[in-house]
């Protein structure tokens, strides 16, 4: 009989301190069974975890996996790269530091892509490990659709977390940029980057996101947002027609539950947003890999090289033109959304690509991510290869909360049907 998945963030939690040794158990034997065909994790120890004391707090005993560009002092960081092989950081990244703080139990560090940018790692798509897992994280998305681990920290700084969790087939939330502390977090471009959770529903983000965002709602409450509305984007056409339909069906499914439903066309501008931050995206990647370019350019992969390379060549005028437009679109965002509104749009371009030499194409988050508002990845569909399909939400900057809650409530629409 196959293990079945670890228990949801909520379930643990219900479990509370008594049950944690349980949780820790169905985790070590979903990872025991299923991790020589996945490979989601760089290095894993439940035993170790078995063996702890966990601190009381609000995530007691909650076991978590760790993006591997995260710092830990427990296990080895290495950025997905072997120039840090490895290497051991000296303290815990902060958003580390505050989940253990809370009781929550560091099970291990997940599979990255190499810094988080393009090349591949090892892991493989648990829906049909012939197909990749998305990415940056690669590792983190994986472990959660595959239940070993009830929640796993990713980031995004082009589509490194909606994209693997919408090809995975779980709930994948970013959130507005800068939402929490990301010292020890290995930078990509610090411009974009932003700390992401993988969860299997949409209520189990935020008991994690109130411990490292103070403030936060610890709990969310299913409500159906004020309006709903489609975003196209530019680059609509360039998705799968199966994952335009099944965005267009969610849509008709909200308004028959009685949401306010309508579609807002996005600027004409928009049609540059995707090279708009790109290139401020290789413009900080040149200035941030500069030393490691020039110290170990030989154990970097082509892919990032070329990208640092581009960065670097690319006029302090022409970055600056891209920050200014990309400005202009940000207040443009906030004028185009109204309090209470929730845009859906596509996740990804269509089911996960078949083979692991590259993790697919992050056009359809880029906007948001430069954009720098919430995004949710809801599970919706599968397509017609019987891998997942999902919808993207996303809200104005800094209401995350309200995101969650209709994130919540549409996760219940879309479930019905």
């Amino acid at each position: 009989m196959a293990a079945p998945l670890c228990p949801t963030v909520t379930g643990a939690l219900q479990m509370g301190s008594t049950g944690a040794a349980m949780v820790l158990t169905a985790c070590r034997a979903r990872i025991v069974e299923r991790e020589p065909e996945i490979g989601a994790w760089e290095v894993v120890d439940v035993r170790a975890a078995m063996d702890s004391a966990p601190t009381a707090g609000p995530l007691t005993g909650l076991p978590v996996g760790v993006k591997d560009i995260i710092d830990t002092v427990q296990f080895p960081t290495c950025y997905g790269s072997p120039i840090f092989a490895g290497h051991r950081p000296r303290e815990d990244a902060a958003c580390v530091a505050t989940l253990k703080k809370a009781g929550a139990l560091v099970l291990g560090k997940t599979v990255t892509t190499e810094f988080a940018s393009a090349y591949p790692g090892k892991t493989h798509n648990p829906r049909n490990p012939a197909h990749t897992p998305g990415g940056s994280s690669s590792g983190s998305a994986a472990a959660v659709a595959d239940g070993m681990v009830p929640v796993a920290l990713g980031s995004q700084t082009a589509g490194s977390v909606i994209r693997p969790a919408a090809y995975c087939g779980v709930v994948g939330y970013k959130g507005t940029y800068g939402w929490t502390d990301l010292a020890g977090v290995h930078p990509l471009a610090p411009s974009f980057d932003t700390l992401g959770l993988f969860t299997r529903r949409v209520a189990d983000i935020a008991p994690v996101r109130a411990v490292l965002a103070p403030g936060a709602r610890g709990t969310t409450t299913a409500r159906m947002p004020s309006r709903v509305r489609l975003c196209r984007t530019p680059m609509w056409e360039q998705a799968s027609p199966e994952a335009r339909r099944a965005v267009e069906r969610a849509v008709r499914m909200i308004g028959d539950a009685e949401a306010a439903t309508d579609e807002i066309a996005a600027p004409d501008s928009w049609r540059d947003i995707v090279a708009t931050h790109t290139t401020i995206m290789y413009a900080e990647m040149g200035r941030e890999f500069a030393a490691l370019l020039s110290q170990h350019g030989d154990k970097l992969s082509a892919s990032i090289r070329a990208q640092i390379e581009q960065g670097q060549k690319i006029a302090p005028q022409t970055e600056q033109a891209a920050r200014d437009r990309a400005e202009s679109w940000r207040e443009e965002m906030a004028s185009l959304m109204a309090p209470g509104d929730v845009w859906i749009t596509l996740a990804a371009p269509g089911e996960a690509p078949e083979g692991l030499g590259a993790t697919g194409d992050p056009m359809f988050n880029r906007p948001w991510t430069l954009l720098g508002v919430p995004c949710v990845a809801l599970p919706y569909r599968q397509g017609a290869k019987g891998l997942p399909l999902s919808v993207q939400l996303v809200a104005a900057r800094d209401s995350d909360d309200d995101l969650l809650d209709a994130a919540a409530w549409v996760e219940q629409v879309l479930g019905e049907g």
